[in-house]
């Protein structure tokens, strides 16, 4: 078994998970400077045969050129990717200095999220930022789910928004990119490293060391984490698999220069150094403006 083959295999698949796959349009919202679509999607089957549904959000620029390239932005929720509330159109305090898919479009994109499935598995009446949700959610999924992980589910959720990607009319399904800061910047650096469809990832500070961040939470790999550190593996089998593929990661507290040393350790990337960058701003987990924007260029670089 290769080093990729060991690490897919810890990531885990489902069992009994099989489920019609559907996607119904809800509603459109339009704004000052992008256009947004709600829709909802299956995006799983419960043990009681009761199928779980994922919001998703399409952002648009607000005239579209022919078919456009896209970006798949995960995080906890589309709203906080956006940087305010699609209902009331008012701005997230938590999320608005960091308002990754807006700026995306912005950049002449259509862009896209879902909730994360912290919301959609378990059925629990708390506020969608009560950070509880993750470890009371996926302690219901790794009861039910002990051949997967949180990682894997994670990684599931998001190639779902790529299944859309590939059969929207307006998307040029050779150009679609994977963006995403933090929680998501884990989302779309394992989803963009495993997925074919993806042709470049931009991740933000998601802590690429096993031990730089939460990644022995439940929601994430757990107890897995030490199985992966006893074999050996880490974060850069995967970068390795995807080679060479354009990865381009912005470091500023998680990530650092140990990270960075890490990825242009690469052997996979030798011969065509052009394809990684590391943007080190050092200022602290959120990055500032003219480090998103670097790597909002990296995306362009390479899909337009």
């Amino acid at each position: 078994m290769t080093r990729i083959e060991e690490f897919k295999a810890l990531i885990g698949s489902p069992s009994n998970y099989s489920f019609e796959h559907s996607l119904e349009f809800v509603k459109r919202y339009s704004f000052e400077d992008i256009d947004c679509e709600l829709y909802m999607q299956a995006n799983g089957i419960r043990p009681d045969g009761e199928i779980t549904y994922q919001r998703v959000v399409m952002a648009l620029p607000k005239k579209l050129d022919g078919k456009m390239p896209a970006v798949v932005v995960p995080f906890y929720y589309p709203d906080a990717a956006l940087g305010f509330d699609l209902e009331s159109g008012e701005a997230l305090e938590r999320y608005i200095k960091n308002p990754t898919m807006h700026d995306i479009v912005r950049h002449g994109y259509i862009a896209i999220s879902a909730d994360a499935y912290h919301l959609t598995y378990a059925n629990l009446s708390l506020p969608r930022d009560d950070f509880s949700r993750w470890q009371k959610t996926a302690e219901v999924f790794n009861c039910e789910h002990p051949e997967w992980s949180g990682i894997g589910k994670l990684i599931f959720d998001t190639q779902l928004l790529l299944d859309i990607c590939e059969s929207d009319p307006r998307i040029d399904s050779e150009r679609i990119g994977m963006a995403g800061h933090s929680l998501g910047g884990k989302m779309a650096f394992y989803t963009g490293c495993l997925d074919e469809r993806v042709k470049v990832i931009l991740a933000s500070d998601f802590g690429i060391g096993l031990d730089s961040t939460n990644w022995d939470s439940i929601w994430y790999w757990g107890d897995k984490i030490n199985v992966l550190k006893e074999k050996g593996l880490d974060n850069t089998v995967l970068l390795s698999h995807a080679a060479p593929k354009p990865f381009c990661l912005i470091a500023g507290q998680y990530d650092n220069e140990e990270s960075r040393q890490a990825v242009y350790s690469v052997e996979e990337y030798k011969d065509c150094p052009s394809k990684i960058l590391v943007i080190d701003h050092r200022s602290g987990h959120r990055p500032p403006k003219y480090a998103s924007e670097a790597g909002y260029y990296f995306l362009d670089s390479y899909l337009k």
